[in-house]
C-alpha cells in the first residue's frame, strides 16, 4: 500500500454469539473516533448468526468503509494459557480438553503473546471468520482473553503484590492472578448469580493462598458500584475496586463505564 492510500483507520470487532462491539481507530493519533455495539434477540436461537450479522453490517455503514487494519476479535470461555516451553502447534486440542468440551471437529487457533513466553490457544467462531472473509477478504483476528491478560501483564510490571482481576462477560467471567509480569492463573467460569460469583472469587483466592482481607481485586468489564455484584464482592473482600480507566480515557471522549465496560475493544 502507498502512502497516499493510506486511510490511517483501523477497525476493531469484538464478537461473541450474543452481539458484537466494535469500534474505529484514527492510527495517526491512537484515538478511538466511533464506537457501537448490537445485541442479538437471543430468543431468535433458529436464526443463523451470519444473518445477525449481515444485518448489522446493513444497519451500520461504518462497518463497510474501508480501512488499512481490521482487528476481529473472538470473545468466549474456550480459550487457555499455554506456557512456550509445553506449547506444541499440532496439539492444540489437548490443551483446551481439561477446562472445555473439545470435539474432532473443532477448528484450533492461537495467538502468541509477545515478551511473555506464552500462547492463548482457544476455539474461534469459524462461522463468524467465513462471513468476514466474505466481507473484507483479509483481516487479523484474535481472541480477547489475549488482549486482557498482556494488558494486565504490561500493567504489573515492577509491582511484587499478587493481584486478582475479574473480567466480566455475559454468562461468564475470567479470574486474572498476576504479579510483577507473571501470570499465576487464568480460569474461566459460568455464573448466572451474585453469590456463584463470589463463590469461584474465594474459591480461587484460597487455592492460591490469598486472604481476603490483604489482596488486591479489581473488576473489569459490565459493572458499577452499584451492581449486586460489586455489593456481595464488597462484603467478603475488602480489597476490592473497580479498574481505574484513566489511561485508556485519554484516547477517547467515551465514559469510565465504557471505557471499563469495553476495555479489551479500547485496548486492542
Amino acid at each position: 500500500m502507498n502512502i497516499a492510500e493510506k486511510k490511517y483507520k483501523k477497525l476493531s470487532i469484538q464478537v461473541s454469539l450474543t452481539g458484537l462491539s466494535f469500534c474505529c481507530f484514527d492510527t495517526l493519533n491512537n484515538t478511538v473516533t466511533s464506537f457501537n455495539e448490537v445485541h442479538f434477540d437471543t430468543f431468535h436461537k433458529s436464526t443463523k448468526i451470519e444473518n445477525l450479522f449481515a444485518n448489522a453490517f446493513r444497519d451500520h455503514p461504518e462497518l463497510n468503509d474501508s480501512y488499512d487494519e481490521i482487528l476481529v476479535i473472538h470473545n468466549n470461555n474456550l480459550s487457555t494459557f499455554v506456557p512456550q516451553p509445553l506449547f506444541d502447534e499440532n496439539f492444540l486440542g489437548s490443551y483446551l480438553q481439561y477446562n472445555t468440551k473439545v470435539f474432532e471437529t473443532d477448528f484450533f487457533a492461537f495467538d502468541e503473546i509477545p515478551n511473555y513466553q506464552m500462547n492463548a490457544v482457544y476455539i474461534p467462531y469459524v462461522n463468524i471468520n467465513n462471513f468476514f472473509i466474505d466481507q473484507f477478504g483479509a483481516f487479523d483476528y484474535k481472541h480477547a482473553n489475549s488482549i486482557l491478560v498482556s494488558k494486565l501483564l504490561v500493567a504489573s510490571k515492577n509491582k511484587d503484590e499478587k493481584k486478582m482481576f475479574v473480567h466480566i462477560n455475559t454468562g461468564h467471567f475470567e479470574i486474572i492472578v498476576v504479579q510483577n509480569q507473571k501470570l499465576l492463573l487464568f480460569n474461566s467460569f459460568d455464573y448466572s448469580t451474585p453469590e456463584d460469583f463470589l463463590y469461584y472469587i474465594l474459591f480461587t483466592a484460597e487455592q492460591l493462598n490469598l486472604n481476603p482481607e490483604n489482596f488486591p481485586l479489581e473488576l473489569i468489564g459490565n459493572i458499577d458500584a452499584e451492581s449486586d455484584y460489586f455489593k456481595i464482592t464488597y462484603k467478603y473482600i475488602r480489597n476490592v475496586s473497580l479498574i481505574d480507566v484513566e489511561d485508556l480515557r485519554w484516547n477517547n471522549y467515551f465514559s469510565e463505564a465504557e471505557n471499563r465496560n469495553h476495555f479489551i475493544l479500547f485496548n486492542s
